[in-house]
């Protein structure tokens, strides 16, 4: 017997791989933290923190969800995240805890996001990840949904997941 559902286990299993060290990464993090810029020697270092990173990847799984015919109303980001949070966003240092939303807000979101749609993924038929990517300007570097979706749960997540790491030892939090 064939098997019908490949592709989405091998996506699915990249983005196991980026949730589990996210969530490595969160060791030792304190809400006062999660939105601050590092420092180092006095000097501030302007990168993306935790808040912007697990908020940023956040949006995806809804993405990933409904383009292989998934329903993603329940992680769909809110209008404040997507403003926050997207690709053309800006990470701001967040002193006072007001920018962004709570350290608990984001990471629920972040966990209860990527965890459904390794749900839909593993249920997916490979055909469905055959189809054309939808998004005309990435279409020329991901021409289908599966390989979108791979890029979006896996190189892509594991790409603003080392800025975490990096971080985190700026921070003086050591490796996870």
């Amino acid at each position: 017997m064939q098997r019908t559902q490949l592709i989405g286990s091998i996506i699915a299993d990249s983005a196991r791989m980026s949730v589990g060290y996210a969530e490595r990464l969160l060791k030792d993090v304190t809400a006062s933290q999660f939105a601050r810029f590092a420092e180092v020697g006095g000097q501030q270092i302007v990168s993306n923190h935790p808040a912007f990173i697990l908020g940023h990847l956040s949006l995806y799984p809804c993405r990933v969800v409904s383009e292989v015919g998934g329903d993603a109303t329940s992680i769909q980001p809110s209008s404040k995240f997507e403003a926050l949070f997207a690709p053309s966003a800006t990470c701001l240092d967040d002193p006072e805890g007001t920018l962004y939303p709570s350290m608990e807000e984001i990471t629920g979101k972040f966990f209860a996001a990527h965890e459904y749609a390794i749900e839909v993924l593993m249920a997916t038929e490979d055909a469905a990840f055959g189809a054309e990517n939808t998004h005309e300007r990435l279409r020329a570097k991901f021409a289908t949904v599966g390989s979108a979706h791979a890029f979006y749960l896996g190189g892509h997540a594991m790409l603003h997941i080392g800025q975490f790491s990096a971080w985190r030892r700026a921070m003086g939090l050591g490796a996870a």
